[in-house]
């Protein structure tokens, strides 16, 4: 925890300055010393005295950390609005996207200027290897937090990939473009529709390469038959070895994608995701898209593992943050509400019908396990309106106050995440119990203020989740930011 200005990647890269509009720049006409220093310093007054923050990015940032906790810890209740178990789009869908997006923003904002490359390219890499391991020690296995309070991984079963390391990567690539960009990056852009795009054709570049690698891997990568061990103490299966499969070539199916073979290969299949969510499937079970017992005809792949954050969908992802960037571009760059609001609404509109398209004609369904390219463009299309809708409501009809709660969880975003949605506080307070790890305080506000009261699982799940969670991260956030206290990686 850290008092200060600077938060992470996640969090966006600045506190309560960090999205300032600016205003405008005056040179010195006469080059003396003096006057150049004076003139600086009224140009530094007027630009603090007329710039403001944007806050939708900062609700935008909140309302995916609330969306986040919404469908991690309520999703087991209300299973529709947990991830889809293959093809399609739920409201846990666009959690990952949503994140990638406001990090491309917010790099924008961040590297507007380079003074040292050297020096930016040492915080870029010291900043994603602190994501890298924050992520393998939250999600590797290390960490049963909450409920479990013992902690420890197996290193023959470690899991390498997450929900951090897929940020760090992407934030990695698409903040070394920028950087080494710097150069030949314009101070204002000329008019003209496509005007913003050629002004940093460089980062659309970056994107193009890696939608490239994604999409020729994707569809020309030949799958052999593979089997694993399933392992699971007390199942029926545990310890059988099963067989699936393949030998296919541009597949987009769960058992023979290039993308679930690639993570076999790079990873190893003991290192991957062991609860994925296509056991929730059609032809897994009857219940779909509710959790249910197998089919007894249910094929080898529904117990197998499988990465959702894998290698190869991670190349996928940075086309988010490239998205996300291209927004940043555009709100440094156009100074009027509706100059931006125009560019953005026609990009997401555009972004969000090509998704659609993709998906409903068969050519490249929206998934988000493969991280497929329309699902690249219906949750960037998605994320762009969102973020125009906040703009509208806060920005340009100064909102403000109804939204302030989501502000304060976007500034604080990397604490809530690591502190909310990942349990560590819950499982601090859980360790506080007295003869049973079950007579803990959680324990006992979720049995007598929820269970005995409301007499239904799946609605004492909600309101636990709106009120103990939600809007307590809420308050809490509202605290910190009062003391002018931020996380920072």
């Amino acid at each position: 925890m850290q008092k200060g200005q600077e938060i992470a990647a996640l969090d966006g890269d600045k506190g309560p300055e960090q999205h300032a509009i600016e205003v405008g720049h005056v040179e010195p006409a006469d080059g003396k010393g003096k006057d150049i220093q004076k003139e600086r310093v009224a140009v530094a007054e007027e630009v603090q005295k007329k710039s403001r923050r944007v806050a939708a990015l900062d609700a935008f940032r909140g309302l995916t950390i609330v969306i986040m906790i919404l469908v991690d810890d309520g999703g087991g209740a209300y299973e529709r609005i947990d991830h889809s178990p293959w093809n399609g789009c739920t409201l846990a869908d666009f959690v990952m996207p949503f994140f990638l997006f406001i990090v491309g923003v917010a790099i924008a904002f961040a590297l507007k200027r380079v003074p040292y490359i050297g020096a930016a390219v040492k915080k870029i890499a010291i900043r994603t290897l602190k994501m890298l391991f924050w992520g393998v020690l939250l999600q590797g296995g290390y960490s049963h937090a909450p409920d479990d309070l013992s902690y420890g991984v197996d290193m023959k079963k470690i899991r390498w990939c997450g929900i951090l390391q897929r940020i760090a990567l992407v934030y990695f690539v698409v903040a070394l473009i920028e950087v080494f960009t710097t150069k030949v990056r314009p101070t204002t852009v000329r008019s003209g529709p496509y005007a913003i795009f050629d002004a940093y054709r460089w980062q659309w570049l970056g994107g193009l390469i890696a939608f490239v690698i994604y999409i020729v891997t994707t569809f020309s990568l030949y799958v052999p038959d593979w089997s694993f061990v399933y392992h699971n103490d007390g199942d029926v299966n545990d310890g059988k070895q099963f067989t699936v499969q393949c030998g296919v070539r541009a597949s987009l199916d769960q058992a023979c994608n290039a993308v679930g073979y690639v993570d076999r290969q790079v990873w190893g299949i003991n290192h991957l995701y062991t609860q994925p969510v296509w056991i929730r499937s059609k032809d897994c079970t009857f219940s779909s898209p509710n959790m249910g017992p197998l089919r007894a005809d249910a094929p080898a792949w529904c117990l197998a593992p499988f990465e959702p954050e894998g290698l190869l969908s991670s190349i996928s992802a940075i086309l988010s943050g490239t998205i996300g960037i291209h927004y940043g571009h555009v709100l440094i760059h156009f100074k009027t509400h509706k100059e931006r609001l125009k560019h953005w609404l026609l990009m997401g509109f555009s972004l969000l019908v090509l998704g659609i398209i993709l998906h409903f004609t068969k050519a490249i369904p929206i998934n988000k396990q493969l991280y497929s390219f329309s699902y690249v463009c219906f949750t960037g299309g998605a994320a762009g309106i969102v973020l125009s809708a906040f703009y509208i409501l806060i920005d340009v009809w100064g909102l403000r106050t109804p939204f302030l709660f989501l502000e304060w969880i976007g500034m604080n975003a990397m604490l809530v995440f690591v502190l909310g949605a990942q349990g560590i506080l819950a499982a601090f307070v859980n360790g506080w119990y007295y003869e049973s790890p079950d007579s803990s305080l959680v324990h006992w506000i979720v049995k007598h203020v929820f269970v005995n009261v409301w007499h239904s699982q799946r609605l004492r799940t909600l309101l636990y989740v709106i009120f103990c969670e939600i809007v307590f991260w809420g308050v809490a956030a509202g605290i910190l930011h009062k003391l002018g206290i931020y996380w920072k990686l």
